[in-house]
């Protein structure tokens, strides 16, 4: 009976800890982000103290370097972007003929005439529209996202500012005879974040070139903007480079592209993934997170379902600082060796 008990106070715990997550997302996801920049500049940072540099202009440079950065790839996808107004119209009247072929096909299929297929058209629209509001909530997520960035970028220049107060209160609340084991897994962790993150940044670059110089030689028009946009799904993992590399068959469709183009996007699609799985992700982020991945889908999944695209970006590293807590706990061991990937010379 205790024992059932006990197993109810779990759940229960555990329940009121997944709503909370859930209902204060909006709070928790830009401070998570924000930590885990922090990290990823947390060594510049302290190089740059060690010359004799304040920490308030040491927590700035790091902040503007990240602007900096997202400035740039900006700056390329808008001037990518705008070699498609010269194209537009003739894009738009491709478009045309492709919806008009596609009316014919379902017409001929499924026996539904064009003007039953724009009703139905116009329901969707309307039901879209009165869900979402239409332009409007286009406008308030656009809004949305630009607070949450300006939130990251002052959380995260607070967490460089602060992070030795933060440390130390840490330490403050462990006990005295567990505060060595407290250093190591926060220095553990704050290595693993930032190995993860600077491997996956150079993931991206890597991906941009070859999806670029693919994309070139195939024909595909705006390659660098498609190149840049496939590279940046990254940060999603498992999923990322497909959705980029459909969103490339879509765009080719617009601009007319034939079949040969069509397979050739898939072809170097399969050709990167292949590079990345067996090549790039073994030399580049080789083994900083050694999460297995059955592990790394469950989260995947759970981050969606909890956080949206905010929780598939944040999953992997969280589990990894998750594990590394397990693995320096001796009751809590097990599980990370049930999370991890490391074998065991065994005959199961």
């Amino acid at each position: 009976m205790e024992r059932l008990r006990k197993t109810a106070y779990i759940l229960i715990i555990a329940g009121l800890a997944l709503a909370f997550l859930y209902v204060a997302r909006s709070l928790i996801i830009p401070i998570m982000l924000a930590g885990l920049l922090a990290m990823l500049f947390r060594g510049m940072s302290r190089q740059l103290e060690n010359r004799g540099r304040p920490r308030w202009f040491t927590a700035l440079v790091s902040v503007g370097i990240f602007l900096l950065g997202l400035t740039l790839i900006f700056s390329a996808l808008t001037w990518q972007l705008s070699a498609f107004s010269d194209n537009l119209t003739e894009i738009r009247a491709r478009l045309s003929e492709q919806f008009s072929a596609l009316r014919d096909w379902v017409q001929e299929t499924a026996g539904i005439s064009p003007a039953e297929q724009e009703e139905l058209v116009e329901k969707g629209a309307s039901a879209a529209s009165s869900e979402g509001g239409g332009l409007a909530a286009f406008a308030l997520g656009t809004l949305s996202a630009l607070l949450d960035l300006v939130l990251v970028v002052v959380y995260m220049y607070l967490l460089l500012y602060f992070r030795g107060r933060i440390k130390d209160f840490i330490l403050m609340i462990t006990p005295q005879q567990h505060r060595g084991k407290t250093k190591k897994i926060i220095f553990d962790a704050t290595l693993v974040s930032q190995q993860y993150l600077s491997g996956l940044m150079a993931m991206i670059a890597v991906l941009w070139v070859l999806f670029g110089v693919g994309f070139s030689i195939i024909g595909v028009q705006g390659a660098l903007f498609f190149a840049i946009l496939c590279g940046l799904m990254e940060i999603i993992p498992f999923v990322g480079n497909f959705l980029g590399s459909a969103i490339t068959v879509l765009a080719v469709l617009a601009q007319g592209g034939g079949t040969g183009m069509i397979l050739g996007v898939i072809a170097i699609y399969l050709i990167v993934q292949g590079l990345q799985t067996y090549l790039l992700e073994p030399l580049i982020v080789g083994r900083q997170v050694r999460i297995n991945p059955l592990f790394i889908i469950i989260v995947l999944v759970a981050g969606e379902l909890l956080w949206g695209v905010g929780g598939m970006i944040l999953a992997i590293p969280v589990l990894g600082i998750i594990k590394i807590i397990c693995d320096h706990i001796p009751s809590l061991r097990p599980y990370g060796y049930l999370i991890g990937s490391e074998t065991r010379n065994n005959n199961t």
